[in-house]
């Protein structure tokens, strides 16, 4: 009898480790997905209060490496490309990007960019994504907005489809049009057609940058506005 209940206590704890175990996995799951969901909601709300600019028509250049073209025409060609995930490209985008914009919407340069996808499948995402907000006439403010929530780790799993779809939700893109173009990877052959052009032009890294087929290279460590905007008016 004795050893009877012995072996009862026995299951007793067993049960007891089993169910504390359990509950402290669950615990650590549930802790480490709010947290997730926190780190994406609050990096997302860098962009409260961002709304979109007039949209801006874009065309694809099948001949230069499938770039998304921006105010065809001027005399003044500048080709920057750049990896989503590139953290010199946010570098790049912080410090060059209004300047930039103002060159599409003032029609003083046309702009070629190159969405290049070699860091890995959340470039690739994030690149289709582009594509999908150029159909929208969008390009220049989702490419601000996706620099403005880059994550500092590559791949971390931040850039998910949904996230993308949130970020164009977030400023403005809401089409289900839009949805279902990142939902769906629409632009992937087009995302391929930018990777693999790499090498035709000479580009072995990002951000590269041509301003009439010359390959800009700053003399300054940082990105120097004056040293652009100086090089881009001598053309």
């Amino acid at each position: 009898m004795a050893k009877q209940q012995v072996k009862s206590g026995d299951n007793v704890t067993r049960w007891i480790v089993i169910a504390m175990v359990t509950l402290v996995v669950v615990t650590g799951v549930v802790f480490s997905m709010l947290s997730q969901n926190n780190k994406e909601n609050a990096s997302l709300a860098g962009l409260d209060g961002m709304k979109l600019k007039p949209a801006v028509a874009s065309t694809i250049d099948v001949d230069n490496g499938s770039a998304i073209v921006l105010n065809p025409g001027s005399t003044t060609v500048i080709d920057i490309w750049e990896d989503p995930q590139c953290p010199v490209c946010k570098n790049f985008e912080d410090s060059f990007g209004d300047y930039v914009d103002s060159l599409v919407r003032e029609k003083k340069a046309t702009v070629r960019f190159h969405v290049l996808s070699f860091l890995g499948d959340e470039s690739v995402r994030a690149a289709n994504a582009s594509f999908c907000a150029a159909d929208e006439g969008q390009y220049l403010d989702f490419h601000h907005a996706l620099y403005a929530v880059q994550s500092p780790l590559e791949n971390s799993g931040f850039w998910s489809n949904e996230t993308l779809i949130a970020i164009g939700a977030k400023i403005g893109i809401k089409s289900d049009k839009f949805t279902k173009c990142v939902s769906d990877g629409e632009k992937v052959d087009l995302v391929k057609a930018n990777y693999d052009s790499m090498p035709k032009f000479g580009v072995q890294g990002t951000p590269t940058v041509f301003i009439n087929g010359k390959l800009w290279e700053r003399t300054n460590p940082n990105f120097d506005l004056g040293e652009f905007s100086a090089a881009v008016e001598a053309g």
